[in-house]
């Protein structure tokens, strides 16, 4: 191997320094600046990202606090509106349950005039048959028609207990 012979040993050596120098010269003026401008570049561009970010998450906290009031002012008014409305059904449930207890009341009235006068009436109607079925019977045990106004008084005086 030629590295290895010891005779040239001191080219290699010298060549070795110029390589080392030019690459260290080349790294040094032409690599590293770039490399370095490229990190700058990089970190200018991370921190302007985090401020946007920082932008960002501040605007969506404003947005998130300015809904959240809107969804309670929302809610807020929703309640009063229920509250509202049940209010006027209370309020009209009561008139029409007025109103209807009022007619229900003028019903019953009525219905209890018209009962009174059935009673009234078939009270009458039990009286004449009564009267009849007495002056019928009375004819039969007796082989007599009754006289005038004695059946009459006698159903009367059941009648009234």
């Amino acid at each position: 191997m030629p590295q290895l012979d010891v005779t040239t040993f001191a080219p290699q050596l010298v060549w070795l320094a110029i390589t080392f120098a030019a690459m260290f010269f080349i790294m040094w003026k032409i690599a590293v600046p770039k490399i370095s401008d490229a990190l700058e570049t990089r970190q200018m561009r991370l921190e302007d990202n985090l401020k946007k970010a920082e932008d960002l998450k501040r605007e969506a906290e404003a947005t998130l606090a300015s809904y959240e009031k809107a969804l309670a002012d929302a809610r807020a008014e929703a309640h009063a509106d229920i509250q509202k409305i049940q209010q006027q059904l209370h309020e009209a449930a009561a008139k029409e349950e007025a109103e209807l207890g009022d007619k229900l009341d003028a019903k019953i009235a009525a219905s209890e005039k018209a009962i009174a006068a059935e009673v009234t009436k078939a009270m009458e109607s039990v009286r004449e048959v009564a009267i009849d079925v007495a002056a019928e019977a009375v004819q039969k045990l007796t082989g007599e028609a009754p006289q005038g106004g004695k059946v009459e008084s006698a159903v009367d005086g059941v009648l009234k207990g």
